[in-house]
């Protein structure tokens, strides 16, 4: 019997968008869990709060960066660049596998751009460590942080007859978290939290709403045919 759609969950979820929610799921949790195991290789301790996310993909041990002095040196950066790249093709799958579930509005398709510009940007920045092309290194993390952030601001204003539509409340707190903190990152403005934490809030805010798309596209019923 076809799946009838409801108010909360819009059309139900084919194979592909399954796929997409559950690359989204995997990208998140292996960028986390290669963070974790790269900074813990560090023979200095890798602060989060005061260290850059692109330090651990580093190459050189050797003092880097002008403005703010520090220490670098990481043992694992290979883990770490290959987590980057993979990061950003798993959210790529995502963004093109759950397409039915964003809506059919220009603002829908701009959404999809940008936080696909956003994708392209981790795999950039883990071909390229910062140490190896800074400008080109800064090109990824100004589309991650720039594109990709606009891309999830629009994802507050996705059809609401679209499953991510009807959670847009839910895109407004990690879309303006994001440009807030991205503007005191690149502005070098630091509130107290540390610049290396205002860098994960602007660059991982994405990530928390794919989290949440994924998940409830996981609880929506199965397509007609899907096993």
């Amino acid at each position: 019997m076809k799946p009838t759609p409801t108010p909360l969950t819009g059309i139900p979820a084919s194979r592909p968008a399954r796929i997409g929610a559950a690359a989204w799921l995997v990208a998140t949790a292996q960028f986390l869990l290669v963070q974790v195991v790269v900074g813990a290789a560090w023979p200095t301790p890798y602060s989060w709060a005061g260290n850059n996310i692109s330090d651990l993909g580093n190459i050189h041990c050797r003092m880097w960066d002008v403005s703010r002095p520090r220490y670098v040196c990481s043992p694992l950066h290979d883990a770490m660049n290959l987590s980057f790249a993979v990061h950003g093709v798993l959210l790529l799958l995502g963004i093109l596998a759950t397409g039915a579930h964003w809506g059919r509005s220009r603002l829908s398709l701009c959404a999809r751009v940008l936080l696909a510009a956003g994708a392209g940007g981790w795999v950039l920045v883990g071909c390229v460590p910062a140490d190896a092309d800074e400008n080109l290194h800064v090109l990824g993390a100004l589309l991650i942080m720039g594109l990709g952030n606009l891309g999830l601001v629009c994802t507050g204003f996705l059809p609401g007859n679209a499953l991510f539509g009807r959670l847009r409340p839910v895109s407004v707190l990690p879309a303006a978290a994001a440009v807030l903190a991205a503007w005191l990152f690149f502005g070098q403005h630091d509130p107290g939290l540390g610049l290396g934490s205002l860098e994960r809030i602007a660059a991982f805010a994405a990530d928390a709403w794919t989290v949440v798309m994924a998940l409830a596209l996981l609880r929506t019923p199965r397509a007609a045919g899907a096993p």
